[in-house]
């Protein structure tokens, strides 16, 4: 099993390099932005993987072993071969495919070609749960939907005429109150906090 690749960039195309180590040159698919960055003279390393099939050896290489993991796991869901994987790695990251898993969003993995609306639903039924590790804390589909409630309840409360400042500190509390609230609640609870309407 060849796990990763030292050596010195050859060439390289749209979708794919060649790294020659010890003499040999491989030829390794990547993604469309890993290839964007790598440079024919260059030293690199590059985490691989090696697919087998019946008639042909594959090699497809990441910069970073969370692609190559998340790669995997794309593998393994049932209609998804090594191409289709690279695509969706081409159009998202790692954080951004583990944010569209854990909040069910199938039209992200639709955009890529190959994979059509069973597939992608089936990426995301399949791999529930299996990717939070890859999310970055401030991509996670709560922080998104709770940070834009917060804001849609500010911006409710400014419409009523409080203070901006005063309108972050009611919400915030209400917030820390009911974490998954919707923004009517949020601005219910933030009203009683605030007092009556003249009282700024």
């Amino acid at each position: 099993m060849i796990s990763t690749l030292r050596g010195v960039v050859l060439a390289v195309s749209g979708g794919g390099a060649v790294i020659e180590v010890g003499g040999v040159g491989y030829a390794v698919a990547v993604t469309a932005q890993h290839a964007l960055g790598l440079r024919p003279g260059a030293e690199v390393l590059v985490h691989t993987a090696l697919v087998v099939r019946e008639d042909e050896l594959s090699l497809y290489g990441f910069a970073s072993r969370d692609e190559l993991e998340v790669f995997d796991l794309l593998r393994g869901v049932t209609g998804v071969g090594p191409k289709s994987a690279l695509g969706v790695l081409s159009a998202m990251t790692p954080a951004q495919a583990a944010v569209a898993v854990a909040a069910e969003d199938d039209a992200a993995f639709r955009k890529v070609s190959g994979i059509g609306p069973k597939t992608a639903k089936l990426i995301v039924v399949s791999l529930a749960g299996k990717l939070l590790g890859y999310a970055a804390p401030d991509q996670s589909p709560r922080s998104r939907v709770g940070g834009a409630v917060r804001a849609e309840a500010i911006a409710a409360l400014a419409s009523l005429g409080f203070a901006e400042r005063r309108a972050e500190e009611a919400v915030d509390e209400a917030v820390a109150e009911q974490p998954e609230a919707p923004v009517p609640t949020i601005v219910r609870l933030a009203l009683a906090s605030l007092g009556p309407a003249g009282v700024r």
